[in-house]
């Protein structure tokens, strides 16, 4: 396969997925006052409402790794697309909590192939030594649903309201999922599927595995959290500690994507660059990891000084984990790569979910302020989280380095 049909089929349309895959997760850091003003919502039921996202997005990805391994990228993610743009419909329509909480339940079980698809087709297609490039360019495409997750959204609800912008939003994944099933490889499993009941047997037994244990704490903690707080508490942060308008906020909402996008992206190339010289794409991750946990501790603080610089470290490394997708593949052979990567995308889904659920208990628990929650409520819940991510971070280093692992095969 040339390069730019590589680019043009087995990475393209899946990056077109999982851009809407973000454009949804992050919605609702936006459309958030107005879910509230029309339905009353306390914190804790606008966090529970938008972690039905990743709740669903979460417990569909054991066995989404063993569809993609059985029927590949391309059959799965057009089927799931439709999924969401059916559960997009839905949410558009709902009447009340209830059913908005099923509808965004069904628009993320829909996007739950969004990345996966897409790393288990640079799998199948791209060298194994530029597959952190490759992961990292599809994320950067995927961070663009994010910028447009900011003031674009803010606008076209201010045009035809919320219930209409996800009515639009339902027919351009439908569009998304045409794409995927009419461009992308049709020639992407190369082996006999083995009984589903070996699959599952291998899934698990991923779970088994030391390396596993060692790598998940830490990726769950860091960019699971930072999934569960960026897709929306950064948006009443900003409102409440920084005292920025409704339409201030979409901006400095716009202003982290592009950080996201590009720090994604210059991660790739710089952990591309790197392993040539020798340096593995894991030691790229944890010096990152650093960086990190500064802008995370400013945050914390209510520096507000420095919080824009801050949060502009944290869009741009808050996702830094892909490093880890393909060294953690390599582990366990490529023929197990979709439940691989599938089983830490778990682990990070389980934590973007209940930080996100978490993060509005907490701040629930402290009187209100005048323009919306406390901002010490928000210290406490990032607070408890960054700890738990220190903890995650000297597990890692403390733990012995492994060697390549074979999955047992399942009888």
């Amino acid at each position: 396969m040339t390069r730019l049909r590589l680019i043009l089929s087995a990475l393209l349309p899946f990056a077109i997925g999982y851009f809407m895959s973000y454009l949804l997760r992050a919605v609702n850091a936006v459309v958030a006052p107005d879910l509230v003003k029309d339905l009353g919502l306390s914190p804790a039921q606008l966090g529970l409402l938008t972690a039905a996202y990743l709740g669903a997005f979460a417990l569909f990805q054991l066995p989404l790794g063993v569809l993609l391994d059985r029927y590949g990228p391309r059959k799965v993610q057009a089927a799931l697309l439709m999924v969401a743009a059916a559960g997009c419909l839905g949410f558009a329509l709902a009447p009340n909590f209830l059913v908005l909480f099923a509808a965004r339940a069904v628009v993320g079980l829909g996007f739950s192939a969004g990345l996966m698809a897409s790393y288990k087709s640079t799998a199948t297609w791209v060298p194994s030594e530029r597959r952190s490039l490759a992961n990292t360019a599809v994320m950067s495409v995927g961070a663009l649903g994010m910028v447009v997750a900011s003031e674009p959204t803010e606008y076209l609800v201010g045009l035809i309201g919320w219930r209409g912008t996800f009515g639009v939003f339902a027919g351009v994944i439908m569009v998304s999922a045409i794409l995927v099933f009419a461009a992308a490889p049709r020639a992407d499993t190369f082996v006999e599927p083995s009984p589903l009941r070996r699959q599952f047997g291998q899934m698990l037994a991923i779970f088994k595995t030391p390396v596993f244990w060692r790598l998940a704490p830490l990726l769950g903690l860091t960019s699971g959290v930072q999934i569960g707080i960026s897709t929306l508490w950064t948006g009443p942060w900003f409102r409440d500690v920084m005292g920025f308008t409704r339409e201030e906020v979409a901006r400095h909402l716009l202003y982290l994507a592009v950080a996201f996008m590009v720090g994604i992206l210059s991660v790739g190339v710089i952990a591309d660059r790197l392993g040539r010289r020798g340096i593995s794409p894991m030691q790229v991750m944890l010096g990152a990891n650093i960086l990190y946990f500064a802008a995370q501790v400013v945050i914390v603080l209510r520096i507000t000084t420095l919080a824009m610089p801050a949060w502009l470290v944290v869009a741009a490394l808050g996702q830094v984990a892909v490093l880890a997708y393909p060294w953690f593949e390599a582990h366990l052979g490529r023929e197990v790569a979709g439940r691989a990567n599938a089983a830490i995308n778990f682990t990070l889904f389980v934590c973007a979910f209940a930080s996100q659920y978490l993060v509005g208990l907490i701040i629930g628990l402290f009187p209100a302020s005048g323009t919306g929650y406390s901002p010490a409520g928000y210290s406490w819940a990032i607070g408890i989280f960054l700890v738990a991510q220190f903890v995650a971070y000297g597990w890692y280093l403390a733990a012995s380095p492994h060697r390549p692992t074979q999955v047992e095969q399942a009888p």
